[in-house]
């Protein structure tokens, strides 16, 4: 018995079969455009593998690898890496690519399905566009957020989602300079409505080191990249065969640098 990925729609379904055959994969370098003669630059220069086929984790769930569209190439995790890195740079040095990109083909590739090349897990923080400060665009990153960046149950399927169906390369988990909730959970004082159910997961960071918010912000982004690691058999397998990446970040909200913290 094993769910198997409908490219088509985006959805798991139940098959009969023991197991599926692997589709052939064409990973060859393509580039996006609107005729012929079109001199646009290519979609996506450095772009990442698709998902494990048949992956089957702790409770015998099996899931297949949906075809790659142009997000998504060969390339290993630490090259999926690599391209949020070079995407930092060039957004923290004012020099854009990924508005180039042709918007109206790219919601037509990727209307009927999604194949991002990374996930990364954010606070909510306004401040933090994910695909802004990497310089990426439609269908390339498979964000997460919550208010501290942690990784809660829910935060946690829907990323290894991510990377065993979708296939994700890389999961970032990025804390950010000046973080409300990281400060509110050193400061503990009583505060409105449920905003209090944060602090709990965000109080391991804040004991491990101390009042200091970018420290604690730092510690807390590295705690909850261990926790993916660690407590998901999912990602857990995908990072043993080398096949996934767990890593922790830090945004500077100054300077619109992101750097890694492992």
């Amino acid at each position: 018995m094993s769910f198997l990925f409908d490219t088509t729609s985006d959805e798991l379904q139940l098959e009969d079969s023991a197991s599926a055959s692997e589709p052939s994969f064409d990973c060859a370098p393509r580039s996006v455009a609107s005729n012929p003669g079109s001199s646009r630059r290519s979609f996506f220069k450095m772009t990442v593998g698709g998902a494990v086929a048949g992956l089957v984790t702790a409770t015998g769930i099996e899931f297949a690898a949906p075809r790659r569209v142009m997000a998504q190439s060969g390339l290993t995790s630490d090259a999926a890496l690599q391209e949020l890195m070079d995407g930092n740079r060039r957004f923290s040095t004012g020099n854009l690519t990924s508005f180039e990109h042709d918007l109206a083909m790219l919601k037509q590739k990727t209307v009927d399905k999604q194949e991002p090349f990374a996930a990364v897990l954010s606070c909510a923080d306004s401040r933090v566009p994910v695909e802004l400060l990497f310089d990426q665009t439609i269908g390339h990153i498979f964000v997460t957020r919550v208010a501290g960046n942690f990784a809660a149950t829910e935060i946690i399927a829907s990323l290894e989602y991510g990377a065993a169906v979708l296939g994700t390369k890389v999961i970032l988990v990025l804390g950010h300079s000046n973080c409300g909730a990281v400060k509110a959970t050193i400061q503990a004082k009583e505060v409105p409505g449920q905003i209090s159910s944060l602090f709990s997961y965000i109080q391991p960071a804040v004991d491990q080191a101390g009042p200091n918010l970018e420290a604690a912000t730092k510690a807390n982004a590295k705690i909850q990249a261990a926790l993916l690691r660690q407590s998901s058999t999912v990602i857990s397998g995908l990072v043993k065969e080398n096949k996934l990446k767990v890593v922790a970040g830090y945004y500077d909200l100054g300077t619109g640098v992101v750097s890694l913290l492992e």
